[in-house]
């Protein structure tokens, strides 16, 4: 989705901030795409498959390192809780885009089903609650960079192959995978004690049917909205 809310051609160059791994821009990049991917851990970075239409920056969203007005989109995707200066980081993404579009992807717990997840790790939804409400964000965009926004909600579907925070809703056996745990930044970064006691709740729950019994009825359901919103800023027109 974040490709077709782009709306660019074959050949447009995109930023990527906050790139992580480089997985959205390895797809941009197979899709024809030119990606300047931003990111400052370097351990990410050397997760990264190659692609010779991705150059990579360790730098970070409040200090790009792209001249003023050389992309024709940037794209932000579930990073925006990780800078450190909103306001700087959004004057900046205008800075370098031309009269192209950002689109970046957030969320807003306050929009979202308090789905089985957070009886397991209750701490993750009190550490959403403390993130910057949907219309924070909104505000802050619109007066940091003077485009028309749209959001558009994501409902996530069941079988999601990126595997961020709440995309495994109906696939509770893959939280107790550790290479899964490790890609979402609230098992990575949290309370390992706190992690480590919900996991064998989880597990043991499997285990016994415990948790079918509770929260089966989720696997009749395709989609759900956890409060996963894409943010579309574009041109006032």
């Amino acid at each position: 989705m974040p490709i077709s809310l782009l709306n660019l051609s074959k050949g447009s160059i995109i930023a990527d901030i906050g790139a992580g791994t480089g997985g959205y821009s390895l797809a941009l990049a197979n899709k024809g795409f030119l990606v300047n991917a931003i990111e400052p851990s370097l351990v990410m970075q050397k997760q990264a498959v190659e692609h010779p239409q991705v150059k990579w920056f360790a730098n970070y969203a409040e200090n790009l390192p792209l001249p003023d007005k050389s992309v024709d989109g940037v794209i932000s995707i579930l990073a925006i809780h990780h800078f450190t200066h909103l306001e700087k980081a959004f004057q900046e993404m205008q800075r370098i885009i031309m009269d192209g579009t950002i689109v970046l992807l957030t969320f807003d717990i306050r929009f979202a089903e308090k789905i089985w997840l957070y009886d397991y790790f209750p701490f993750l939804w009190e550490d959403a609650l403390r993130f910057l409400p949907l219309n924070e964000q909104i505000n802050l965009i619109q007066s940091n960079t003077q485009k028309h926004i749209e959001v558009i909600p994501l409902l996530l579907p069941y079988d999601l192959s990126d595997l961020f925070a709440a995309a495994a809703w109906r696939r509770p056996e893959l939280y107790l995978l550790p290479e899964v745990r490790a890609g979402i930044s609230f098992f990575a970064l949290g309370n390992q004690d706190l992690i480590n006691k919900g996991l064998q709740l989880l597990a043991a729950d499997l285990s016994s049917g415990e948790w079918v019994n509770k929260y089966g009825d989720v696997r009749n359901l395709m989609e759900m909205d956890l409060g996963y919103r894409f943010i579309r800023a574009t041109l006032n027109n």
